[in-house]
């Protein structure tokens, strides 16, 4: 138990914790951003179709879409102070909350999107802990930043790997319970590559680059599926050491690579790599970042 302990509570830079809250925060503000147009036509549907699901199961009925779209709005500027580390303390929890409800509303008029899961679940983490203690307006208003590393920030960015690894294992559960060991061979993948596809000719949406390519030759979907399998239910090996996970991110994100090429789905949060941050050096990238700002941004 010790060396659990010791593993878990590992410090961890506060710097990487901040890259966190401003990369995943900064990702979370565009997205629903970019939503606003959809959630103001959803809101204006009737309450035949409203279907509620999670914290939206509150309701009875759909709110007045002036209140739905205030809501999303209201989220975005959170979203913003999150990113910013403005007053972290109140914004935090107030922006990881109607992230939740806005992204949860979205899913209430029929199909249930899982591709925000993970990322809502990232947020709601970095809102209950310190990551905002510097590279934030707070620090900045308390006139100095932490410079040695902690424990508390190094559990609370091994929960985000584990919440990311959880994501994984339970799609692999999911395929065995459908189709048991025999999901890899390759047959069950090529029937839903090719149902999903027909679906997509027939609605007049684009189809997979490679589909037809891997319905002719289906030999490579076995080990598609064997790599699927492994990379799903093998995701914890991520959390034991920093080379391993290196290779799990880029493995996984070559696996949502594939999906698109395979069956046109786009699961952009790990697609663009924000789910495997946790991962990562972030403080590196936000570094990086700000000095080719900085550099971009200097007369010539």
């Amino acid at each position: 138990m010790n060396a659990l302990a010791r593993w878990w509570f590992a410090p961890a830079p506060a710097q990487r914790l901040a890259a966190l809250r401003i990369l995943i925060g900064g990702y979370a503000l565009v997205y629903v951003v970019g939503r606003l147009p959809e959630i103001a036509t959803l809101s204006r549907y009737g309450a035949s179709q409203f279907r509620p699901v999670g914290v939206v199961r509150l309701l009875d009925a759909p709110l007045p879409p002036g209140i739905a779209i205030a809501i999303a709005t209201a989220t975005c500027l959170l979203l913003a102070a999150f990113v910013a580390g403005a007053y972290y303390r109140i914004s935090g929890p107030l922006a990881a909350a109607a992230l939740l409800w806005t992204i949860t509303y979205r899913n209430v008029w029929g199909m249930l999107f899982h591709t925000e899961n993970l990322m809502v679940l990232h947020v709601l983490v970095l809102a209950c802990v310190p990551a905002a203690d510097v590279w934030s307006i707070d620090a900045r208003r308390r006139g100095g930043e932490p410079r040695v590393a902690s424990a508390g920030y190094g559990w609370a960015i091994k929960l985000l790997v584990l919440l990311t690894a959880a994501t994984y294992v339970l799609a692999g559960i999911a395929k065995l319970r459908i189709a048991g060991v025999g999901w890899i061979d390759g047959e069950l993948l090529r029937n839903q590559i090719a149902v999903d596809n027909l679906r997509k000719s027939l609605f007049g949406d684009s189809i997979a680059p490679l589909v037809h390519l891997v319905l002719d030759h289906p030999a490579p979907l076995v080990v598609f599926s064997v790599m699927t399998l492994t990379l799903e239910l093998g995701a914890p090996l991520a959390l034991i050491h920093r080379r391993i996970g290196y290779a799990w991110a880029l493995g996984a994100w070559g696996f949502h690579v594939g999906v698109v090429l395979l069956m046109n789905i786009w699961f952009p949060y790990p697609l663009f790599g924000f789910a495997y941050l946790p991962l990562l050096p972030a403080e590196k990238i936000v570094a990086r970042a700000t000095t080719l700002v900085v550099m971009l941004r200097r007369p010539s």
